[in-house]
């Protein structure tokens, strides 16, 4: 089968990036165009595709509507990974096959996660804020027990990197599987047995309706409270007020947030000064890193779509990622 490819909606181009790491719209229209080639796929308009590259993130009604116009598509590829949005607005239920960018970003995001980590034993953010000297005890990474909560490409690479540091892991997941590396691979109805005997709970999971708020006022206070929370998945598997309260109490020792909820946080929130506190603003993977994995997996993905074979990133609308 010849794949014919349309990059849609037609008037997503130009614009600000949403965030400082969003490829520019134009320039990645340009990527994925080459990409599509690459695979050697056509770019075409609606009429005749068979695929489509959807780029406008948050309009599952347009797209719906397109869909029900252009029965020929059978295939919609997202350039970016969460998708529970547009599977709770019913866009899933055709008979076409969605994929997503989920699992693209692992290592960048693995790699951050790392770095909160290591930023919030070391007190980074009270050394970084005390404008003169002001020597505090450091927190080290060596032989902690470190809880990840997700199975997927993020949690396997950090597992990866935390190697050299001879931590006790657990990965806990919807599934249990195993993860090469941990010590354990337990399901999430374990992970209230787990939080007890945990120094660094990291979040790195797929947001679905299962999860969200996933990690709220009971599951802080079981943690020890020299514990440190990092969340690099989504704001709103975390409940932000019973985070704040947390900290109030002492019952955690230090957080880490890649991603919160609301998002963005709005200016004078109390955790921007919270000294035990570090926000970095939904940006743990750069942009040039963004396009070229999202371009690798448009290219193969074309080249899978016009052999048959399996797509890469296939949007499972049962579990919602």
């Amino acid at each position: 089968m010849n794949s014919m490819i349309a990059i849609a909606p037609a008037d997503a181009h130009g614009g600000a990036k949403a965030r400082a790491n969003d490829p520019h719209t134009s320039e990645l229209r340009e990527r994925i165009a080459e990409a599509i080639r690459e695979g050697g796929g056509r770019v075409t308009d609606l009429a005749e595709a068979n695929g489509v590259v959807w780029m406008d993130h948050g309009d599952a009604e347009t797209l719906g509507r397109l869909l029900d116009r252009h029965p020929a598509v059978r295939w919609v590829q997202f350039p970016w990974a969460g998708v529970e949005s547009l599977v709770a607005q019913g866009l899933m239920d055709r008979p076409v096959s969605f994929t997503c960018a989920k699992g693209l970003f692992a290592d960048q995001v693995a790699e951050h996660a790392l770095l909160l980590v290591l930023a919030s034993l070391r007190n980074v953010v009270a050394q970084a804020r005390t404008p003169r000297w002001h020597s505090l005890d450091p927190g080290s990474l060596f032989g902690r027990r470190v809880t990840i909560l997700g199975g997927g490409g993020t949690a396997r690479s950090l597992v990866r990197l935390l190697r050299p540091f001879d931590c006790r892991i657990r990965v806990v997941s919807r599934t249990g599987s195993a993860v090469e590396g941990a010590a354990q691979s337990l399901r999430v109805a374990q992970l209230g047995r787990v939080l007890p005997e945990t120094d660094v709970l990291v979040i790195a999971l797929a947001l679905t309706p299962s999860t969200r708020y996933i990690i709220g006022a009971r599951e802080l206070s079981a943690l020890p409270d020299h514990a440190i929370l990092v969340n690099v998945a989504r704001g709103a598997h975390l409940v932000t007020d019973a985070l704040v309260d947390a900290l109030a109490l002492g019952s955690l020792a230090a957080a880490a947030l890649d991603v919160t909820d609301p998002e963005p946080l709005p200016e004078g929130h109390p955790l921007w000064n919270h000294p035990r506190v570090l926000i970095t603003s939904h940006c743990a993977d750069s942009a040039d890193y963004v396009r070229g994995q999202l371009c690798s997996r448009v290219t193969r993905n074309v080249v899978n779509l016009g052999k048959g074979l399996p797509l890469e990133g296939l949007v499972d609308a049962r579990q919602g990622y």
